[in-house]
């Protein structure tokens, strides 16, 4: 029979039914250890359809250790399987969260643990558990767990790559740990490198399997803990739940139970309301019952002791042909994984000796390009060093040729010098004579001068002499005017020696001879005088001529070594200078002593204008015809005033004596 409409009505129909067969659905997220999965159930579905879909997501067979959790009152539930999920007491919110946990420990986990992913789970759990300090572990089983944690995140520890600090956002050990050490984070991971250190070579899924197994020996690995008591008033145990049996513990203590109920010793266990019973399988052992606070409580813990103790009597059974074939490629996969690692392993280490092959190829390049490097320079160093050598030798030839120029021009300044220091040796004799000669002039002068010093001593005793006598002339003169002019007595101004009467008689007065002698004298020490300076300029003359040619001499003679004695040399000369008498000097200061001596002395030259003195006080200059005695008597006046005019002064004074 075939239905014939309208295609408005069959598309209408179409709708309507896509419209029934579209089911209700509601979002539930799946909160893993590691992540996080959102999935759209539909409201029919049971607990066990949601728990198969994710564990078809996370590809995970070995599916009796897992479960659905979840928190209701602020109590832990586990989702029931048998039952549709929204029929059961879960939150009321969208999207439901659900945790995926194990909620059944392995006895043994490296034989009951067959899926990498199962494995890596248990891994993340028990190692979050540790960390939140549900599962108590020593600080040295901590330390040894986070190193294989490490090495199941990081792989191989590689110092070049693992720097210092690389931990530094890992949590990888209790805070129970770090308040109980004050250590710093740097010696806690330097604790935990060195550690590291050891795993090299083992691969992650590896490192994960050590890591379960040091955490199964742990006292509180496995098992759920819930408050108990024996009586209906008091919560003073605690009853553990775990893959081996039950446990009572002390409230204060959960590591060492004080009384267990294996499974195999286990008859039966029963729940009614709050009251749980457990049957020992020995009839005559007494049974043991307790109280929880809540139904509830005792449900789960029913549950869990069910769950716990059907895996226990799996493991004791054959294995089923699922699990053995899980096993079988479990192996295999071990197996594989084995020699992948092997392979891998291997590959490492020919990698691992290509690259110091590769390094030491590289290191030996670099050490022949040094070497080249330093060949190529050393040739350049050898060529600039020919060149330079090449240079060296044409500069040592030209030197040569200098040198052999500079020895002989050396060898004709030597022969100068020797004729010069022949010269010098002779210059130096002849002023040794000189200065011998000097220092015989010298010892004349001294002689000279201390002779001339005993004359002028003579001629002082001869001067007094000469005054004591013309002081008795005048006294003898003036005691004869008295006694021949009596008139002239009332003029005893008027000296004797000074009358200008031109009739007066020479012979009458009888002068003494001395006065003669006196300018004899005067005469003679004034030529003597002028003798002596004239010696004295020669001398200075001589001595000046010595003194410049010592000077040429000493700037020749240098290292002659004649200093000091050329200098006691002109200083003798210029002791001896100085030590010539003051009679000497009185001679050089001009013609003081001429004029000393011819000062008491009257010339007796008469005016030829008048025979008597003269009454009025004028002076008359007159021209002298000079003598040769008189000449030299005025030459020793003129000594000392250059070419003046050699004139007689005549000068009358208040005695009317005439003074030359």
């Amino acid at each position: 029979m075939i239905w014939c409409g309208c295609p408005h009505q069959l598309k209408n129909m179409s709708i309507r039914g896509l419209k029934k067969k579209q089911p209700k659905t509601f979002k539930v997220r799946i909160i893993t250890v590691d992540a996080e999965m959102e999935f759209s159930c539909e409201m029919k579905w049971k607990g066990k359809d949601l728990f198969d879909l994710v564990c078809r997501a996370l590809g995970l067979r070995e599916t009796w250790f897992f479960g659905l959790q979840y928190t209701i009152k602020g109590m832990c539930t586990w989702l029931k399987m048998d039952k549709k999920v929204l029929d059961q007491e879960i939150p009321k919110e969208d999207p439901i969260s659900f945790h995926f946990l194990a909620k059944f420990y392995p006895e043994k986990v490296e034989e009951e643990l067959l899926q990498e992913i199962t494995q890596h789970l248990f891994f993340l759990q028990v190692k979050k558990q540790i960390l939140n300090e549900e599962i108590y572990c020593s600080p040295e089983a901590t330390v040894l767990l986070a190193s294989y944690a490490v090495q199941a995140k990081y792989g191989d520890y590689d110092p070049n790559f693992h720097e210092p600090g690389f931990l530094a956002h890992d949590e990888l050990l209790p805070k129970r740990v770090l308040r109980q050490y004050q250590l710093t984070a740097e010696m806690w991971e330097e604790k935990i490198t060195a550690w590291y250190a050891e795993h090299r070579g083992i691969a992650r899924d590896e490192a994960e399997m050590n890591y379960l197994k040091i955490a199964q020996d742990l006292e509180m690995y496995g098992v759920n803990y819930f408050p108990i008591a024996q009586n209906k008033n008091h919560t003073d145990l605690l009853l553990g739940v775990d893959a081996k049996g039950i446990h009572i513990y002390s409230i204060n203590n959960r590591f060492s139970p004080n009384k267990s109920f294996e499974w195999s010793s286990i008859r039966n266990i029963s729940c009614s309301e709050k009251e749980l019973t457990i049957k020992p399988l020995d009839k005559k052992a007494e049974v043991f019952k307790f109280f929880s606070s809540q139904l509830k409580v005792n449900k789960l813990i029913f549950q869990l002791c069910i769950g716990n103790h059907d895996l226990f009597m799996r493991r004791r059974k054959v294995d089923s042909i699922e699990i053995q074939q899980m096993k079988a490629q479990a192996r295999e996969e071990k197996a594989r994984k084995k020699m992948e690692n092997q392979r891998l392993a291997r590959e490492k280490q020919l990698r691992e000796e290509a690259e110091r092959a590769k390094e030491e190829l590289e290191r030996r390049l670099f050490q022949l390009e040094d070497e080249a490097r330093q060949a190529n320079e050393a040739l350049l160093r050898s060529q600039e060093a020919a060149e330079l050598l090449a240079e060296k030798a044409q500069i040592a030839e030209e030197e040569a040729k200098l040198l052999a120029q500079n020895a002989a021009e050396a060898e004709q300044e030597r022969q100068r010098l020797e004729i010069t220091a022949l010269k010098s040796k002779e210059e130096k004799r002849q002023m040794e004579q000189k200065m011998r000669e000097a220092e015989l002039i010298a010892v004349k002068l001294v002689k000279e001068s201390d002779r001339r010093a005993k004359e002028a001593e003579h001629l002082k005793q001869d001067l007094h002499e000469a005054r004591e006598a013309e002081r008795k002339a005048k006294q003898k003169l003036l005691d004869i005017t008295r006694l021949n002019y009596p008139h002239m007595a009332k003029y005893p101004q008027y000296s004797p020696g000074d009358s200008r009467d031109a009739n007066f008689d020479k012979g009458s007065i009888k002068l003494d001879l001395k006065d003669i002698d006196l300018k004899r004298l005067s005469f003679e020490i004034e030529r003597e005088r002028l003798d002596y300076l004239e010696k004295s300029r020669k001398f200075e003359d001589r001595l000046k001529e010595l003194k410049s040619e010592i000077h040429a001499l000493k700037l020749e003679e240098k290292q002659a070594g004649l200093y000091s004695h050329w200098n006691e040399v002109l200083g003798s000369l210029d002791r001896s200078l100085g030590s010539a008498p003051s009679w000497m000097k009185t001679f050089e200061t001009g013609d003081s002593l001429d004029v000393n001596l011819q000062r008491p002395f009257p010339a007796y030259l008469l005016n030829t204008a008048s025979s008597w003195p003269c009454t009025n006080k004028t002076q008359h200059t007159v021209p002298v015809e000079k003598s040769s005695s008189q000449a030299n008597s005025l030459a020793a006046s003129s000594v000392g005033t250059g070419s003046r005019k050699q004139i007689i002064k005549v000068q009358q004074h208040d005695s009317d004596v005439i003074y030359i």
